[in-house]
């Protein structure tokens, strides 16, 4: 048996669709059921609901041989697994936001509010740019309205609550989409199945 870890949410009903359209069936996922696992015992697939950040502990810890986890929560909790394929899923991207009429000045710290405190410090530390990261979790929207910081680094998809908001995308910070991860000792033993996997939702 396989056992794959998805994010709960959009991404993982988006991922739970191509399973479907691969072949897999689970009789008892539907709309109303409240459970966490399901199995496709004819394809030896067992799937199961973690929150999103969860995923790559999963899979590191060898609970989960595979799981399905966005790029950028990857890039932030940087497990040691397999990264094995983009599944082209839920794309958007990481950027830095600002109020309109924002205007950086180098010669003092740059006040970040985010959720990825390490994407965050990485990319401004390629810029040489001195920061002060205030970790939040959720609503980074305030931040720079309320004075709270200066800019979010945050995951943009359409820019509407940006826009909502008062503010712009200033930078790119990175692509993300969905990625299919694997235990290593997993995709020692279970290679073959796995790959089988991979095949059936890529193709």
């Amino acid at each position: 048996m396989i056992n794959l870890a998805l994010p709960k949410g959009r991404l993982g009903m988006k991922i739970f669709s191509l399973l479907s359209d691969a072949g897999y069936f689970f009789p008892e996922m539907n709309d109303d059921t409240r459970k966490l696992f399901f199995e496709d015992t004819g394809h030896n697939l067992r799937c199961f609901w973690v929150k999103p950040f969860d995923v790559p502990v999963y899979v590191e810890r060898g609970v989960a041989d595979i799981g399905i986890a966005g790029k950028d929560i990857l890039m932030e909790r940087e497990p040691d697994i397999y990264e094995l394929s983009d599944l082209k899923a839920g794309k958007c991207i990481i950027a830095s936001a600002g109020k309109i009429d924002f205007i950086d000045e180098p010669s003092r710290t740059l006040r970040v509010a985010t959720e990825f405190p390490n994407i965050t410090r990485k990319f401004y530390a390629q810029k040489g740019r001195e920061t002060d990261i205030i970790t939040l979790r959720g609503s980074l929207e305030l931040a720079p309205v309320l004075g709270l910081s200066d800019v979010i680094v945050d995951i943009v998809e359409t820019g509407t609550t940006l826009r909502e908001n008062n503010l712009h995308v200033i930078e790119k910070v990175a692509e993300i989409s969905a990625r299919l991860t694997a235990n290593k000792s997993a995709y020692h033993f279970k290679g073959e199945a796995i790959k089988e996997i991979i095949r059936r939702i890529t193709q």
